[in-house]
């Protein structure tokens, strides 16, 4: 098989894989219809009662992540764990509204206190995934996507289930565990913000 085909397999398998992979969105509640009109939404991120990897709570992943790397490498664990945190709003948050706004150019994502709606976006799981050079696992996440009147946040007006949100990198280069999740984020910002864009033209 010469070298342009192998080339031409390659890219279909993956592809494939990609495709068979992908995250799936349902809205199970609502139809963002009364979005129509509006200019800017708020945005929370929330991780309460996540689930990471083959840990039932986030704070015993931390704590095992933290332990293991102090032991191996004084220090690094401490400096990881602040990372997980700040990852959340310089990462996770950041990319999120980055892809959303590419997507969803009608509604800006503002905290100013002058929308009418906030987009509650919940973690209910993360993967970290590895890259370990020979070996490497994609990371990815499920959330709880909910839009409520910013003025009361018990009035839930929409719903989206989002299901394995992927982080994955074409260089396969991506070794810091912030930067496979932040990829995650950025899958479902993407695939939401098509969703709210169509929904409310």
């Amino acid at each position: 098989m010469n070298r342009l085909l192998k080339a031409a397999c390659i890219g279909i398998l993956v592809a494939g894989s990609t495709n068979a992979f992908s995250q799936k969105l349902s809205l199970e509640q609502g139809d963002l219809s009364f979005l129509k009109g509006e200019k800017s939404i708020n945005l929370e991120l929330t991780y309460e009662n996540m689930k990471v990897g083959k840990y039932d709570n986030e704070k015993d992943y931390v704590t095992n992540k933290q332990a293991e790397m102090n032991k191996k490498n004084p220090g690094t664990g401490d400096t990881w764990a602040k990372e997980w945190e700040n990852d959340k709003v310089d990462r996770y948050r950041a990319k999120f509204v980055e892809l959303f706004q590419e997507h969803c150019p009608t509604l800006k994502i503002t905290n100013d206190g002058k929308a009418k709606y906030t987009i509650i976006y919940h973690t209910t799981f993360l993967e970290p995934g590895y890259n370990i050079g020979i070996s490497r696992k994609n990371a990815q996440h499920n959330a709880i996507l909910t839009v409520v009147d910013a003025a009361d946040k018990s009035k839930v007006l929409a719903k989206i289930t989002v299901d394995k949100a992927l982080g994955r990198t074409m260089s396969f280069n991506d070794y810091d565990t912030g930067a496979r999740l932040a990829e995650t984020y950025a899958d479902a910002a993407k695939e939401i913000g098509k969703t709210f864009e169509k929904k409310i033209q």
